[in-house]
């Protein structure tokens, strides 16, 4: 084998690894992000769900993921796997908040709560 098979090679292995790491390492990133938003005024949240788990020690999914029925909060019931707006309009409709107060109103009232947690707008919204 040549040198110039042998560099070719090593580059070719050297970039696979490279965008195979990136496109792993992207595997457990997730955007709070909803289509129903059509212009945006910052970047969509940056939320990485099981790390923000593990760290708070969120075991039930129905701590964010809630369902409620005429009013009342259904604790043995959650909406995991169904988006946001879904149940959200952009509006509020009665006492059901509007999708972006829904989101705000979720992540920042918890971490209020908790003492924890970005605050900030620039915090979850990183350009």
């Amino acid at each position: 084998m040549n040198a110039r098979t042998i560099v070719t090679l090593v580059l070719v292995g050297l970039l696979t690894v490279l965008f195979v790491g990136a496109a792993q390492s992207q595997d457990d990133m997730v955007q709070l992000k909803a289509d129903a938003f059509v212009t945006h005024t910052r970047p969509a949240a940056v939320f990485v769900h099981d790390e923000h788990n593990e760290k708070a020690g969120v075991e039930d999914c129905n701590a964010c993921h809630h369902v409620y029925e005429d009013g009342k909060f259904m604790a043995d019931d959650d909406s995991a796997g169904t988006a946001c707006s879904e149940c959200h309009m952009l509006k509020a409709n009665g006492r059901q908040p509007g999708l972006m107060v829904a989101y705000h109103k979720q992540c920042k009232s918890c971490h209020e709560a908790e003492g924890k947690g970005p605050m900030a707008c620039g915090q979850c919204h990183v350009k």
